[in-house]
């Protein structure tokens, strides 16, 4: 849906058809794989070396220098922002990555506290407020809650974590720019989507945590965004971007991750992936893909 397989004379471009072919494969798990020592399954398939980019010092400046170069010249470029981005299986690897990106952004900062406290309507909810201090609470992080200091500068790239005004623009996975600081509110400017260009104002929201190991509901005020230079794997859903650097510090670990992010990309000169540690058991540029066939059996076939 993504690679447009026609060249510009409406000929068939069969460097796209066999690249989207290829990605298709992936997602079926029937591209060719390989077992590692120990394992039952084979899962480990080889990523052809013009995807490949070679890390000789920091693997994550070198994922972060390929897909956003001349950074602090085009910092602030809506075009340079909207059509890349680097896509990681994990929270923490996204979050190193933002971190590295914050620094070399030289821009006004802000930093945005959050409110934090036991929902009442919990079970032993009083018990749970004594044994639990509000500064217990402001250290927890949970998947898709913002954490409790929200670090943020002008001219930086964040992606909405909710619906917030679908009619406005405002989604889940909306990428807007910021461009002003308030006490309460923040300005930015979507950069995505059918609403590219229109300048929104995003509130502070309660948010509530409920999976998590801990006996509670925890309740948190803050703006429901994040930083998106990185973005986990599974929230690139419904992303469409010309440059895609896939950071694999670890392999993927659930069903269809390496599919998801290798079709975000809409050319195949687009896909750039860092691997780290990536010889095991003498399997050179292999990455784990996993498929569970299983789920496919019951589907329908196209006509």
């Amino acid at each position: 849906m993504r690679v447009n397989e026609y060249a510009p004379d409406g000929a068939i471009d069969t460097r796209k058809r066999l690249f989207n072919k290829w990605v298709l494969d992936i997602g079926d798990g029937n591209v060719p794989a390989s077992t590692r020592d120990g394992e039952d399954e084979a899962t480990w398939i080889k990523i052809p070396d013009e995807y490949i980019v070679e890390s000789d010092t920091s693997p994550i400046d070198t994922i972060v220098d390929t897909i956003f170069p001349d950074f602090i010249a085009n910092h602030q470029d809506e075009d340079y922002l909207r059509e890349r981005a680097i896509l990681t299986p994990r929270n923490d690897d996204a979050d190193q990555i933002n971190k590295s990106m914050f620094k070399k952004l030289q821009s006004q900062s802000m930093t945005y506290q959050s409110s934090d406290e036991i929902c009442k309507g919990s079970t032993d909810a009083l018990e749970q407020h004594q044994a639990y201090p509000v500064e217990f609470l402001n250290k927890l992080n949970f998947p898709g809650v913002p954490p409790h200091k929200l670090k943020l500068k002008i001219g930086q790239p964040i992606m909405l974590l909710r619906n917030l005004y679908p009619s406005a623009g405002m989604c889940n996975g909306t990428r807007l720019l910021i461009t002003d600081f308030q006490k309460f509110v923040i300005h930015a400017r979507i950069i995505t989507g059918s609403h590219i260009g229109n300048t929104v104002i995003i509130p502070r929201i309660v948010l509530t945590a409920t999976q998590s190991k801990w006996p509670f509901v925890l309740q948190r005020i803050q703006f429901l965004v994040k930083p998106c230079y990185a973005m986990t794997i599974n929230k690139s859903q419904g992303q469409s971007l010309e440059l895609v650097g896939l950071y694999l510090p670890k392999p993927v670990f659930s069903h269809g991750q390496l599919y998801m992010a290798m079709s975000r990309v809409t050319h195949p000169d687009g896909l750039n992936i860092v691997m780290v540690n990536e010889l095991y058991d003498g399997l050179q540029n292999h990455t784990r893909n996993v498929v569970y066939k299983e789920t496919f059996t019951n589907l329908h076939p196209t006509t």
